[in-house]
């Protein structure tokens, strides 16, 4: 299956917005329908949710299923991942520029997106960051 970061983005977004307590484990089973991604089939949001596990975007807690997940909160470097991607007009640009390259990792999206956010804030506030 090939990686889309259209449903990375979505999957990461969606489990930022979920508001649960600091100190609780949610338990999702993709195939039981607890975690429904529109246009995407529940092979596609597992296989996602798997790379974005090996990625270290989400602290699972060590809970979850052969057929899901746990869930407690997104690491840091998820958060990291979230900021970067949130804005629809950045999102739009990192994907042009990695697909003018010819390729990317999910590191080099994120380094690419921090880019662009990075040009509008000087844009906007005239500072050099």
């Amino acid at each position: 299956m090939q990686r889309d970061m259209d449903l990375i983005r979505a999957i990461v977004l969606k489990l930022e917005a979920w508001e649960i307590s600091p100190t609780a484990i949610m338990l999702v089973d993709v195939y039981d329908g607890d975690f429904p991604i529109e246009g995407y089939s529940e092979d596609q949001v597992y296989y996602h949710v798997q790379q974005i596990k090996m990625a270290g975007f989400i602290d699972e807690a060590g809970g979850g299923s052969t057929s899901g997940f746990g869930f407690r909160s997104l690491t840091p470097k998820g958060h990291d991942f979230a900021d970067s991607v949130r804005d629809e007009k950045i999102w739009s640009m990192t994907k042009e520029g990695a697909i003018k390259a010819g390729g990317f990792t999910l590191q080099l999206l994120v380094d690419l997106a921090k880019g662009f956010t990075k040009k509008q804030i000087e844009k906007h506030t005239d500072i050099q960051l």
